[in-house]
């Protein structure tokens, strides 16, 4: 696989607890910020379609 680029929220403020997210070809893999070294997690595209979908509708 390819270096991933993460990128934190601009929700997130300094100091904070955050994750930070990268486009994969068919998801978005997500990772500790304070702790990258340990990894990421790969989500297929169905299942961060629904998150994204379920975090919007809950800022509503």
């Amino acid at each position: 696989m390819t270096d991933l680029v993460f990128h934190k929220s601009s929700y997130s403020g300094a100091g904070e607890n955050c994750v930070e997210v990268a486009d994969l070809p068919r998801g978005a893999a997500l990772r500790d910020s304070e702790n990258p070294a340990r990894g990421h997690v790969p989500f297929p595209v169905a299942e961060w379609t629904a998150f994204l979908t379920s975090a919007c509708a809950s800022q509503s």
